[in-house]
């Protein structure tokens, strides 16, 4: 997947401007998002699909229900990035994307932000799992990280460095998933179930899971005050 790391900024705002309003994104709408991320499905891909939503919507002769929700484009995302990857065969394939505007002293002070906040939090605790020390561990990693960007004056390979990060929040995660009483997460995929209820149609059953998944993923860290790690957060 090329390498755009303002993806959700431009996804939210493609958006906003074709629902022509400024409704905030939903939890929903952001794990939704990830998914797609982390599918590999290409940023153009996802603003075709959300045009052609639009545009089958603005087609209909009753219009009495705004589209407030990601989901609804579901779909018309699918469909677009098939086309893209029919139209692509035996094209040469695009390099990655070299950061855009990205400085080393950006990105430290990004990981080390992350890793003050990871120093404030206060992470439960339950049947001898605790999520302190993982977050301690993880502000330590994020601190080496930026030392370590500092010290070349250079920008590593934002790939790898994205890798890195992916691995550390997925530690971060199961620990903080493991801590978190029952009965919260629960709550919680009652909550994303009652929100995809509409969407359901619209979506594989593969999609689904993961963005259940994802959904509780990002409640947790909302509920916790803790940030996210990606350069796609930057």
């Amino acid at each position: 997947m090329e390498n755009y790391f303002n993806y959700f900024t431009e996804i939210e705002e493609h958006f906003q401007r074709r629902r022509g309003g400024g409704l905030l994104l939903s939890t929903l709408d952001w794990a939704l998002i990830e998914t797609w991320k982390d599918a590999g499905i290409p940023l153009e891909a996802v603003l075709r699909g959300i045009d052609a939503a639009f545009d089958r919507y603005d087609q209909r002769p009753s219009k009495s229900r705004k589209v407030n929700s990601l989901a609804y484009c579901a779909q018309e995302v699918l469909a677009a990035t098939e086309e893209m990857k029919e139209a692509s065969v035996g094209a040469t394939k695009p390099q990655s994307l070299a950061p855009r505007g990205f400085q080393a002293s950006e990105i430290a002070a990004f990981l080390r932000r992350n890793a003050d906040q990871l120093e404030a939090v206060k992470l439960p605790d339950r049947a001898g799992v605790s999520g302190q020390p993982m977050a301690r561990e993880t502000a330590i990693a994020l601190r080496e990280m930026a030392t370590e960007m500092e010290g070349t004056n250079s920008l590593p390979r934002l790939e790898d460095l994205e890798r890195k990060l992916t691995v550390v929040e997925e530690k971060l995660f199961a620990v903080l998933l493991a801590a978190t009483p029952d009965e919260q997460i629960v709550a919680v995929r009652a909550e994303v179930d009652r929100e995809l209820a509409p969407y359901r149609s619209k979506m594989p059953a593969g999609q689904i899971d993961q963005l259940q998944r994802q959904y509780v993923h990002k409640r947790l860290l909302e509920k916790h005050g803790l940030p996210r790690l990606s350069l796609f957060y930057m």
